[in-house]
């Protein structure tokens, strides 16, 4: 499992005072407001920064990161990412999981026969779709409903399906 979750992804910069412009990567963009601190990944390196102030424009969330005072500064931040420790995520309810824990699980049908590995997650209006991909690179994409997702097992790293007719 993971350390760190990415929760964001810095798109620009707002303002001349330093404010960063972020992308979030959280179903709850409220969430950056309890947070104190978050890490920045520089080249696989984290940098722990204090959130000073949080506003929200549009779809993005506006930071105020402690020591970057001006535009120029804020500039050299376009791109990177922020992550949070595992231990300060929030706590999801039963039979949810972060899909960070999910992605590279190996996925079976309930007929035991290896699928692939979950390849990404994404959502849409209904439901998530699962985009589980074999070694050949060949894609099957999976509802992510209670009629297709029957188990779900991060201890031994794997996922169990039911295949809907039509799905393959």
């Amino acid at each position: 499992m993971q350390k760190y979750f990415e929760v964001g992804q810095i798109v620009n910069t707002f303002g001349v005072k330093g404010m960063i412009k972020v992308k979030p990567f959280t179903d709850d963009v409220q969430r950056f407001e309890e947070l104190k601190k978050v890490y920045i990944c520089k080249k696989e390196k984290l940098e722990e920064v204090e959130i000073e102030e949080v506003k929200y424009h549009k779809d993005m969330v506006l930071l105020k990161i402690k020591g970057i005072e001006d535009l120029n500064e804020a500039e050299k931040m376009k791109g990177l990412y922020l992550k949070i420790d595992r231990k300060n995520a929030k706590k999801l309810p039963k039979d949810t999981y972060f899909i960070a824990d999910l992605l590279g699980l190996e996925v079976y049908s309930d007929k035991e026969e290896l699928l692939g590995k979950v390849d990404d997650i994404f959502r849409t209006g209904a439901n998530d779709v699962y985009v589980v991909k074999d070694e050949r690179g060949k894609q099957l994409l999976l509802p992510g409903i209670p009629e297709v997702i029957k188990e779900i097992d991060l201890e031994k790293e794997k996922i169990i399906v039911h295949l809907l007719k039509g799905l393959v």
